[in-house]
């Protein structure tokens, strides 16, 4: 239904409902691109940790090849 009574009351209406949803998309554009470089940074992180952890397991192997890699299950020794 259109409001033929006021057309620029309407159009003005519209104008402004077409800039906040401008605005908005402005900011989810920003925010968008802003967890990309964060998601991107954790990738990197998560990937240089996963090649570490790899480096330190060998390494506790090659140290010590009689006992695996193995999370510890006991309890510390001050209990």
């Amino acid at each position: 239904m259109t409001d033929t009574r006021h057309p620029a009351a309407t159009a003005a209406n519209h104008e402004h409902r077409l800039t906040r949803l401008e605005e908005k998309l402005a900011f989810a554009e920003d925010l968008l691109d802003t967890l990309n470089a964060t998601v991107s940074r954790q990738q990197e992180a998560i990937e240089l940790l996963a090649r570490e952890l790899v480096r330190l397991r060998r390494k506790q192997v090659d140290d010590d090849p009689d006992h695996p890699v193995q999370p510890p299950d006991e309890r510390p020794p001050h209990y």
